[in-house]
């Protein structure tokens, strides 16, 4: 008897066990709920409850930059941002073999390709195969202004151009309640010498009160370096999305589309436009001194960021308010687009 009744609570002990086990399939779009929850820091699971959709917009933003900054600083030490070979024709003295396939480079001129940032040596049709993992060398890169955005934080192995790090602690030190921050444009000629001091010191350059006391010096300098870069910070291939984000009429729906277009920017790119948002956010905070809204700085940075990729002079006038709008919703809304 004892042996029977042993067989049938391991039966009953078995059959519960599989009742269990069964698993509801979640309802479409729980899933999703309930992460967005959790980025908010909120509680779902009551009946009806759902999510107000500028919140789901912030929780979703709060998701991407988290896996995004998670993938920019996975290493602290190294910042593994994907950079393309700038491969140019080159003619090799003595004999040579390709660094990717190993081979030898044959012919007396034009063997091969040469990477100018890196010095990558490879044949010509070996260069579409090659990985994008550029890094590249300082001795290569003459000059800090007009460099790719990408080359130059590969090359000095950080997050953002110096430049950028280093003028805006300085104007956050000493210029944020300056009136007209950014508006008023300092003299020429001591920008011109910001500039040459950045290109021959690097990180040395000295653009402390006392070589410039004058903080527009300073701000002028931050501007013509984005104005100097080969592909702006909102890139080309970018730009006609932020216009078309710009169009809409929709409030809540205008601020998705710039979302969704932000995440499109290369890493270097949108970690330097994150952390000038930042910066001109504080701006704001001392309007009241400077006499700088978001709005006026959407004029200044407008242009000054975003670049259209036809070189004519109607588009560009055209666009003109709707590069004001992008920065000026970038400004306003930093803390949940980025």
């Amino acid at each position: 008897m004892w042996g029977r009744g042993a067989v049938l609570s391991e039966q009953c002990w078995l059959e519960n066990e599989k009742k269990c086990a069964v698993v509801r399939k979640p309802k479409p779009g729980r899933k999703r709920q309930e992460l967005l929850a959790v980025a908010l820091g909120v509680k779902v699971g009551v009946r009806g409850a759902l999510l107000w959709p500028p919140l789901k917009l912030f929780a979703c933003s709060q998701i991407s930059s988290l896996v995004r900054r998670a993938a920019l600083t996975h290493n602290d030490n190294h910042f593994n941002y994907e950079k393309t070979h700038n491969f140019k024709v080159h003619t090799f003295r003595g004999p040579h073999w390709c660094e990717y396939c190993a081979n030898f480079m044959w012919g007396l001129i034009a063997q091969g390709v040469r990477c100018s940032d890196c010095g990558l040596n490879v044949h010509k049709q070996c260069s579409k195969h090659v990985p994008n993992d550029c890094q590249p060398d300082l001795k290569r890169i003459k000059k800090v202004y007009c460099c790719d955005l990408t080359t130059l934080v590969k090359a000095h192995n950080t997050q953002r151009p110096m430049v950028v790090d280093i003028c805006i602690r300085e104007i956050e030190a000493r210029g944020l309640k300056s009136e007209g921050l950014y508006r008023v444009s300092g003299f020429t000629e001591h920008i011109e010498d910001v500039k040459m001091a950045f290109d021959r010191d690097g990180e040395k350059a000295d653009i402390s009160a006392n070589m410039y006391p004058d903080i527009n010096i300073i701000t002028g300098a931050l501007k013509l370096y984005f104005r100097d870069l080969p592909i702006p910070v909102i890139t080309y291939d970018t730009y006609p999305k932020f216009i078309e984000a710009a169009k809409i009429s929709n409030a809540d729906e205008r601020l998705e589309a710039v979302h969704d277009v932000l995440l499109l920017l290369p890493p270097a790119h949108y970690e330097t436009l994150r952390y000038l948002m930042i910066h001109l956010r504080k701006v704001t905070m001392n309007e009241k001194d400077n006499f700088m809204n978001a709005e006026n700085l959407g004029i200044v940075f407008g242009p000054t960021l975003m670049r259209s990729p036809e070189d004519s002079t109607l588009t560009t006038l055209h666009d003109m308010r709707y590069q004001k709008l992008i920065v000026q919703i970038l400004i306003e809304n930093e803390d949940v687009l980025f």
